[in-house]
């Protein structure tokens, strides 16, 4: 039986400097800004009988103030098909917000999804 298991959350500055989504100051973790925390996770589909694979994904992101998974995209690739299932597991993810001065910032962020067999 093939598994998936979530590594956690790792707050990072990503090499790609992206725009902020939809009108929102994109802030790192540290130095005031909190970590969101995930409240929704969905664990990746695999996409079809048999396919063996072992490894990690790790996704970029950007959780907005509303804690919501913005410009979702593969920053370190397993296998095109896994990659594609990790990706649409994490825009189904919903975070309790990253916090500066007590209120909710979108933050950029990346998250490991290490997938294998049992």
């Amino acid at each position: 039986m093939k598994r998936c298991l979530i590594i956690g959350l790792l707050a990072c500055v990503l090499a790609a400097s992206q725009p902020p989504p939809k009108n929102d100051e994109v802030y790192n973790v540290g130095n005031g800004v909190t970590s969101p925390r995930l409240v929704h996770q969905v664990e990746p589909e695999h996409p079809r009988q048999g396919f063996r694979v072992t490894g990690t994904v790790l996704i970029g992101l950007i959780v907005t103030a509303k804690g919501e998974p913005d410009e979702v995209h593969v920053v370190r690739s397993l296998e095109k098909e896994i990659d594609q299932s990790a990706i649409d597991a994490v825009k189904q993810w919903r975070f309790d917000p990253a916090t500066k001065d007590g209120k909710a910032v979108a933050v950029r962020i990346s998250v490991e999804i290490r997938f294998h067999d049992i």
